[in-house]
């Protein structure tokens, strides 16, 4: 039940009977007609701006527009009054009937409230963390990891069909550094002293299991090898290794992938797959032989001062044309990322989104623009950029150790604090966002602790139905038995305005999917709770209001019902964030 859909579809069929009649222009094109909550709740409950819209069209006054419309609405049996304000807005109030139906309607649907409202299961492909496979996972990935996998159970839980990908970064110079690095502690395994790590290598004690593991599958075998013969061997069991390691960390924050896609294969078995795509860009006339100028500012590994290969990505909206082939013949980093979503294109994806770090800004636009490029204009790609997180502890900056040896890892952060807190608080906040995570705060039981605030609620809500078991057992508190209460009692307030709150979901689910932003879940999520505690607090101060009426069945059964819808909603919102719906806080 989606109260601000249902509005719109009687606005769009009330103008439409207007045009009908002849009030309206025959040839008016309708827009896409807008429905929200007005910001001001003295206005009523849902708010219109049809009439505004299409005042300059219709070449009417809006006022005019809005009054025959409101003729049209206001007949409607659940409609308690309806008020023309201002230029031309309608502002609908509903009878109370509409909220406790509202009650039945979450209680019936239970967890698939709100589901599938923005898609028909169309594919999108969600392309996430794709850390190089050299190390553990940092605290940046994580905030990349939390974000991508709750925007992947949003994408899902609106309706969309997601496939959850990884890109491994397993090809080029820095794998190949990979692979000297655990040589050098396979040595150590075999009983060598190895001395300091040299420059240039990965010191991580990471590595210290992996040299172990080649000794024991090699044994002495690769240290009478010269490198050229090694090196192969050595760098794919240790990118093997490397990624048991992030999977096994992602695990510890519930995060999976559907796809691991190896960046090596574009140009395995003989195959190029990247030459394939520049050759599909170069018969669209996209590709050329040119010169860069050099980059103002800093030095672009991507750039030299000689004739390259080229792709017209300026043609796209990009600021000027990039590199795909070295003179030297050897490919630019940017030509596998075209090839790489090339072949999700040939998957039969045409929503394409990508989770990048804010070191990956500049990539956008050429991304972009290949994707453009290579699927006519039919594909779309979103990028949305993770900033950093800055670790604190009481307020005060703060570094932990560093088992890397060069930065804090994933795993480090959730044995600390736990997996619920570490999800909740790298969504709470938008992701362009700087975000600060302060250890102490995310663990103390404060409403100034979001994930707290949140579960407490759920819990909350949980313990009054274990109180109303012991204090009035003959009372059926079934999911059945309370979608028939006698809701009528409810006309309170605090108890209104929590079943709007309620209302709110479905729409919710629907913008931050379309928008790709699962934070706003965690802020809405935030609110409900804050209604619910309010409304308990309120209990308190008057006895009259409190959830639990122990000479009062019917009053008390209509407000489990109103508090079991609000868990509800709690614990399928925290179910996308990934988060732990508790019915007891320790």
């Amino acid at each position: 039940m989606n109260i601000f859909a249902n509005v719109e579809a009687r606005v769009s069929d009330a103008l439409n009977a207007m045009k009908a009649e002849g009030f309206l222009p025959e040839d008016l094109v309708l827009p896409t007609i807008e429905a929200e909550a007005p910001r001001d709740a003295t206005h009523g409950d849902v708010a219109v701006n049809a009439a505004l819209v299409l005042a300059k069209s219709a070449r009417m006054k809006p006022r005019d527009i809005a009054e025959a419309l409101k003729a049209k609405l206001e007949a409607a049996s659940d409609v308690a009054k309806i008020e023309v304000a201002g230029p031309g807005f309608l502002n609908i109030t509903f009878k109370l009937e509409v909220w406790h139906n509202l009650v039945r309607t979450v209680l019936s649907e239970g967890d698939s409230f709100g589901s599938g409202s923005a898609s028909n299961g169309e594919k999108v492909n969600l392309e996430y963390v794709s850390a190089n496979p050299t190390g553990p996972m940092h605290v940046g990935h994580c905030r990349g990891a939390v974000f991508g996998d709750a925007l992947a159970n949003l994408l899902q839980f609106a309706g969309f069909d997601v496939t959850r990908e990884y890109y491994i970064n397993d090809a080029g110079g820095q794998v190949n550094v990979l692979a000297r690095s655990a040589f050098l502690r396979y040595r150590e395994a075999l009983g060598e002293d190895i001395g300091d790590i040299p420059e240039g290598l990965y010191p991580g004690d990471y590595l210290v299991p992996v040299g172990k593991a080649l000794a024991a599958e090699f044994g002495n075998s690769l240290r009478r090898l010269p490198e050229d013969q090694w090196i192969a061997r050595v760098r794919d069991f240790t990118i093997d290794k490397m990624m048991d390691m992030i999977r096994d960390d992602l695990a510890a924050l519930n995060i999976r992938h559907d796809v691991f896609f190896s960046e090596a294969s574009l140009t395995r078995g003989g195959q190029d797959k990247i030459k394939a795509a520049i050759d599909v860009l170069r018969k669209k006339d996209l590709i050329y032989e040119g010169r860069l100028e050099k980059p103002k500012g800093h030095d672009d590994s991507e750039w030299e001062d000689r004739t390259q290969t080229l792709f017209k990505s300026t043609a796209f909206g990009d600021d000027e044309d990039r590199a795909i082939q070295k003179s030297d013949g050897n490919y630019t980093y940017f030509a596998g990322d075209v090839a790489y979503h090339y072949d999700k294109l040939q998957r039969g994806f045409l929503h394409l989104i990508n989770v990048f770090g804010a070191d990956h800004i500049g990539y956008i636009s050429r991304m972009k623009a290949v994707v453009a490029a290579l699927s006519d204009k039919k594909a779309d790609l979103d990028i949305k950029v993770v900033q950093l997180v800055r670790l604190f502890r009481g307020g005060e900056p703060f570094k932990m150790s560093k088992r890397a040896g060069t930065f804090v890892t994933l795993r480090d952060v959730v044995d600390e604090v736990g997996r619920d807190p570490v999800r909740f608080m790298m969504l709470y906040r938008k992701n362009q966002e700087t975000l600060d995570f302060d250890f102490a705060k995310v663990t103390e039981q404060s409403k100034d602790n979001p994930v707290f605030y949140v579960q407490y609620a759920h819990a909350r809500v949980a313990s009054v139905f274990r109180n109303v078991a012991q204090q009035m057992p003959d009372l059926d508190t079934t999911q059945a038995s309370l979608v028939q209460a006698d809701l009528s009692v409810l006309s309170d307030v605090g108890e209104i305005d929590l079943i709007k709150r309620l209302a709110a979901f479905p729409r919710l689910v629907e913008g931050a999917a379309k928008a790709h932003e699962p934070h706003r879940l965690a802020f809405y999520l935030y609110d409900l709770s804050s209604t619910l505690h309010s409304q308990w607090t309120r209990g308190n101060d008057s006895p009259h209001l409190r959830f639990i009426q122990s000479n009062d069945g019917v009053a008390t059964k209509a407000r489990l019902a109103l508090i079991g819808a609000t868990k509800t909603v709690i614990n399928s919102g925290l179910k996308v964030l990934g988060v732990e719906a508790p019915d007891a806080m320790r």
